[in-house]
């Protein structure tokens, strides 16, 4: 099979190869761990955190989508295989089990800051090598910023 051509030069494709496999990482993960959330959710604000959490699950995975895209868009196979996002998340693990609506809605607010960080790192060094992709990263993570807000009145 032929190889996808890269619009990039070597340096600008792997400085935002690697941008976008992190991201996809974090994503993947991220909509993992909101959906476990979701199903095991208990407490008097089961309704509103258990619909919220619908809404992180589907940023997650509609800005997967656009990352893995991107990088094959550039000549980057994206991987999003269960092995590599268990081996390269940096995403805090949920405890097993029932989750207290309280606990979850904290720990939904801690992982989007994290997440976010790591958006605001690539944003910053994708900005000279690849433009197009730091506006990808600019858009999601102006949606992560949203639910991380909505998420964290919440607290």
């Amino acid at each position: 099979m032929a190889a996808i051509k890269s619009p990039l030069p070597d340096d600008a494709q792997k400085v935002a190869g690697e941008a976008l496999q992190g991201s996809l990482i974090d994503l993947i993960d991220l909509s993992l761990t909101a959906k476990q959330a979701h199903w095991n959710l208990t407490g008097r604000n089961f309704k509103v955190v258990h619909e919220h959490l619908d809404e992180i699950v589907a940023l997650a995975r509609g800005g997967q989508d656009d990352v893995a895209e991107r990088a094959v868009a550039i000549g980057v196979n994206p991987d999003g295989r269960a092995r590599t996002v268990a081996d390269r998340t940096k995403n805090p693990q949920l405890e097993a089990g029932y989750l207290a609506d309280d606990k979850v809605v904290a720990a939904i607010t801690d992982l989007l800051a994290q997440i976010i960080a790591r958006f605001r790192e690539r944003i910053t060094a994708t900005d000279e090598p690849d433009p197009v992709t730091q506006d990808l990263l600019i858009a999601i993570a102006r949606e992560l910023e949203k639910q991380h807000w909505m998420f964290q009145a919440q607290t």
